[in-house]
């Protein structure tokens, strides 16, 4: 969101939108020093958090790491790497992403799996970015690097599928994401890929980037599902309850342990009506 006017947030919020995550990604130019990384790292923990709340009362938590597109300087890589760890000690933290593949060389592969092993050691969920070109290809080798690996599947989202990533990327016991763009993918693209592959460990997400996207993709998402004569729970499923359920093994995500315990308010007073009427 760091991209974004504080109108975006106020619609978002007017839209049903109580929470975002926010990963990591490119900033519109290359960093050239680490410390800009550092830098950028703290603005969307601190003043995008503060900025979500006072302009649209949303709760925002944030992912970090060296996103694939500037993996391509190794000695700036080890410098940002070797600090993750402390971040996600912070209380917004709720991952590290995205990683993964933009042009697929050697240098991006060294800092997938580093971030890929500090994820795990520290059981931190993580966002894949599968790349934009030759995204096939770029599919078997994040799901061979997985599994060569051995980490936790139920913790990662493999993110950017599309029809052609499925079948491998599906094999998996990952969570699968699907990012609507302006002009690159639609809910209507993918909502046959849901009925073939199902809706268990899914989620569709949004681009809120410095090109074409769209902030609001998510709602309208529920919006053409609902008329295409989907569930309302199943829609529901699909747009807040999966991504709820994946970030909640975050022990920094507290909007899961809110939203748990309003949950459980609500059937108590049911329980307690009930009671009474009897």
């Amino acid at each position: 969101m760091t991209s974004r006017t504080t109108d975006d947030y106020r619609e978002m919020r007017r839209s049903g939108i109580e929470c975002v995550v926010e990963p990591s990604f490119w900033s519109g130019s290359d960093k050239l020093y680490p410390e800009s990384f550092f830098d950028y790292f703290e603005h969307i923990h601190d003043f995008e958090t503060e900025r979500a709340e006072r302009i649209a009362g949303m709760d925002h938590y944030i992912t970090v790491s060296i996103n694939p597109k500037e993996a391509v300087d190794r000695e700036m890589s080890e410098a940002v790497i070797d600090r993750l760890p402390e971040y996600l000690e912070r209380d917004r933290v709720v991952g590290v992403g995205e990683i993964g593949f933009n042009l697929q060389t050697d240098e991006e592969e060294w800092a997938f799996r580093e971030q890929l092993r500090i994820a795990e050691e520290h059981e931190a969920p993580v966002i894949i970015h599968l790349p934009h070109e030759e995204k096939p290809k770029g599919a078997a080798r994040t799901v061979d690097i997985i599994e060569e690996m051995d980490v936790t599947q139920e913790r990662i989202i493999i993110d950017h599928n599309e029809p052609g990533t499925m079948e491998t990327t599906a094999a998996t016991d990952c969570w699968l994401g699907f990012t609507l763009y302006p002009g690159k993918i639609s809910i209507e693209e993918v909502i046959p890929l849901l009925e073939e592959y199902g809706t268990d460990r899914r989620v569709i997400n949004s681009s809120a980037d410095w090109d074409d996207s769209d902030p609001l993709a998510v709602p309208k998402a529920r919006d053409a599902m609902i008329d295409a004569g989907w569930d309302r729970g199943e829609v529901r499923k699909l747009l807040f309850e999966n991504p709820l359920e994946f970030f909640a093994q975050s022990d920094s995500f507290d909007y899961a342990r809110e939203i748990a315990a309003e949950s459980s308010t609500n059937e108590s007073a049911v329980e307690a009506a009930g009671t009474e009427a009897e």
